[in-house]
C-alpha cells in the first residue's frame, strides 16, 4: 500500500479538528505537515492551537511546521508556502480544510458572517490552490484535496441557509473547475465531504454536550483522505467522494471503529449535503 513518507502537506485549519487528523494521518507514514492556521493562543471555547497540534503531528510520527496563517490574506498565503518549501523542499499535497459556518436564513445572516464564510471557504480555498498549484507542479505525486460536499443543486440544501452552502458549494466548484484545468499538469483536484457528523470541538460548540453521540470520530475522515492522497494524480481527479464509499471501496469492512462506545449506526446523524 503507497503512503506518505517523506511527502510535504500543506492543511489549513489544521490546529483541531478533521485537519489535525488528516495530518496525523499522514504524520504516522513519516509525512511533513504545514499547520496553517490562525490559531496561536489558545481559544476560549475550542481546544488546540497551532503549536499543540505541531506537537501531536510529532508523536504520530512527523515533522511539523506550525505557522500563523489567515487563509484571506495573499501575502501571507504566499509567505507561509515559500516557508514551506524552504523548510522541507516542496510542497506535494494541499488540504483545503479551513471553514466558516452560520447556519442561518437569509434575512439572519449579518453581511460580516456573509463575508466570513465567503472569503474563508471559496476565496481561501482558490487563493491558497493558486499559490500552491507552481510548487504542486514540481511534485511527484501532486494532490489538492477540498473538504467540501458533492454538488447536489436540491433547494432544500440551499433554503435554510443559503449564505453557508454557496460557501461550501464554491470549494465544490474549484475542484469542478481546476480537477480539469490542471488535468494535463498531472495535479488531482478532488472533493472529501462525511456521511455523518463527525465529532470536533466545533462540532461541540454548534450542536451542544451530546452531539458526540450521534458523530463518528474524525478518523474515519482522516484514512478515508490518506485513501485519497496515495492514489495517482492522473488517475483520479475530479471525484467527490464520501467517506464511507471510499473505505467500502478500499475493502474496509469494520465501521464500528469509527464510533463511539455505545453508538449504533442507525443513531448517527446525516451530514449536510448527502
Amino acid at each position: 500500500m503507497a503512503d506518505l513518507k517523506g511527502k510535504t502537506l500543506f492543511i489549513t485549519g489544521a490546529s483541531r479538528g478533521i485537519g489535525l487528523a488528516i495530518g496525523k494521518r499522514a504524520a504516522a507514514d513519516g509525512a511533513n505537515v504545514v499547520i496553517a492556521a490562525k490559531t496561536a493562543e489558545p481559544h476560549a471555547k475550542l481546544k488546540g492551537t497551532i503549536y499543540s497540534a505541531a506537537e501531536e503531528i510529532e508523536e504520530a510520527g512527523g515533522k511539523a511546521l506550525p505557522l500563523v496563517v489567515d487563509v484571506r490574506e495573499e501575502d501571507i498565503v504566499e509567505a507561509a508556502m515559500k516557508q514551506a518549501v524552504d523548510t522541507f523542499g516542496g510542497i506535494d499535497i494541499l488540504v483545503n480544510n479551513a471553514s466558516a459556518i452560520s447556519l442561518t436564513g437569509t434575512l439572519e445572516t449579518p453581511m460580516k458572517r456573509y463575508d466570513l464564510m465567503h472569503q474563508i471557504n471559496i476565496r481561501g480555498t482558490f487563493l491558497c490552490s493558486q499559490k500552491a498549484i507552481p510548487y504542486l507542479k514540481k511534485a511527484e505525486n501532486p494532490h489538492v484535496l477540498n473538504l467540501s460536499p458533492p454538488l447536489n443543486f436540491e433547494a432544500h440544501w440551499f433554503s435554510p441557509h443559503v449564505a453557508y452552502s454557496m460557501a461550501k458549494y464554491g470549494m465544490s466548484l474549484c475542484v469542478l473547475g481546476m480537477a480539469e484545468e490542471f488535468r494535463k499538469a498531472g495535479i488531482a483536484f478532488n472533493a472529501l465531504w462525511p456521511r455523518t457528523a463527525v465529532a470536533t470541538s466545533a462540532m461541540d460548540l454548534i450542536g451542544g454536550p451530546d452531539v458526540r453521540n450521534k458523530c463518528r470520530k474524525d478518523t474515519i475522515m482522516s484514512d478515508a483522505a490518506h485513501i485519497i492522497l496515495t492514489k495517482p494524480s492522473r488517475e483520479f481527479t475530479g471525484n467527490f467522494c464520501i467517506d464511507d464509499e471510499l473505505l467500502a471501496d478500499a475493502g474496509v469492512t469494520d465501521f464500528a471503529q469509527y464510533r463511539f462506545e455505545g453508538v449504533e449506526e442507525k443513531d448517527l446523524l446525516p451530514d449536510f449535503f448527502v
